[in-house]
């Protein structure tokens, strides 16, 4: 057997391990169990709710462990195959059969990336907040350009995007904005993206043409349903109204449509604007902060909770997760997991998916991930 082949099948027989690291395979083997005894009990769908969330996760687990029971066993066939052939001089079958170790490798690696992303609100819509750090105009130009990279991003992961709530800057860029992320594993890709971003450029709005470092935050949390029961104490809340910001002229709003709510025993703040009258905005909010809160405890839950003391830390030096740096050189580098990207500008316009899947597989086994290279 060729050595080319022998590493292949030694990477697929290596992930189809961390597959069953990631899927905890033997609780998750006793949890189908237990799914398939209620679905056979008829008193279920008296809570169709219930019955259809645990139809669900039934047949998302039932999904994965097939999946890993075929890929052994194909592997197994494959390998065969390949002696078999070697063993008849069948070139042709021995080339078939390598072609299909390579498509084994790329199913398990696609399998590899849904498996982490199957959190318990993984699967969920997500609010993103981006709030620029202290700096000015500097940081709130930054605040704006990561903005338009996570809208990027969304378009091209095939979301939709909805923005909530955006508070300009004074000259440029932006204070704050919370945008809400509308598709399947939004909050599983995005949960990775908490934490502060720093971008070392030549300022544009420097006119001796310095070099200055920015800041600015991202604050991720999951769309949840009225199956998760968040109570929430009104007297623990305090409500706020104020005027829609906007570019100006007759568009600015005339009345106290905007609503920002304060939950006093946590200090979240979460705020809505987009709504045309205070009330759909009062019921945004709501929802928002209800989001906040779970995400709070899942927050609890989760023993590498990476975003958790950034995001509670001044926005600055020694809390960012990623640094941007434009000049004097152009390198993307995640400071968790060391995973970098050659081509800032790439990255700028989307390009996130090999720093979020390594931040997911830290999470999950605590590996770094490899070296990006920006490939013309």
């Amino acid at each position: 057997m060729r050595p080319e082949t022998t590493n292949t099948i030694e990477e697929i027989k290596q992930a189809l391990g961390l597959l069953r690291r990631y899927l905890d395979w033997e609780t998750a083997l006793k949890r189908l169990d237990e799914l398939n005894a209620k679905a056979e009990d008829p008193s279920l769908w008296n809570d169709p709710g219930e019955a259809q969330a645990l139809m669900r996760e039934r047949q998302m687990l039932e999904d994965q462990i097939s999946a890993v029971r075929r890929l052994e066993q194909e592997l197994a066939d494959t390998v065969d195959l390949i002696e078999l052939g070697e063993m008849e001089e069948e070139a042709s079958v021995v080339e078939d059969a390598e072609a299909q170790l390579k498509a084994l490798l790329a199913e398990c690696d696609r399998r590899q990336v849904e498996a982490m992303l199957s959190g318990e609100a993984d699967g969920n819509d997500a609010y993103l907040e981006v709030h620029a750090g202290a700096g000015g105009t500097e940081s709130q130009d930054w605040a704006q350009m990561l903005l338009r990279m996570y809208v990027r991003w969304a378009e091209r992961a095939g979301y939709k995007v909805e923005t909530l709530e955006v508070h300009d800057g004074e000259e440029a860029g932006i204070k704050s904005a919370t945008i809400l992320v509308k598709g399947h594993n939004a909050y599983g890709w995005l949960k990775t993206e908490s934490g502060v971003h720093r971008l070392v450029r030549i300022s544009p709005f420097d006119s001796q043409a310095r070099r200055h470092t920015s800041f600015a935050s991202i604050w991720v949390y999951p769309v949840i349903d009225d199956s998760i029961d968040i109570e929430i104490n009104e007297s623990d809340v305090r409500t706020d109204t104020y005027r829609s910001s906007g570019a100006g002229g007759q568009h600015v709003n005339t009345t106290d449509s905007a609503v920002r709510l304060t939950h006093i025993p946590s200090g979240i703040v979460v705020a809505c604007q987009a709504g045309r009258s205070q009330h759909q905005n009062r019921a945004q909010a709501w929802d928002m902060l209800r989001a906040r809160l779970y995400e709070a405890e899942l927050k609890k839950r989760e023993e590498k909770a990476m975003a958790e003391a950034a995001s509670k830390s001044d926005i600055g030096w020694g809390h960012q997760i990623r640094s941007y740096v434009l000049q004097p050189y152009q390198l993307v580098k995640d400071l968790r997991t060391g995973v970098e990207n050659t081509s800032p500008q790439a990255v700028l316009d989307g390009d996130l998916n090999g720093f979020m899947e390594a931040t997911l597989a830290q999470r999950a086994h605590g590996d770094t991930g490899v070296e990006i290279e920006d490939v013309d």
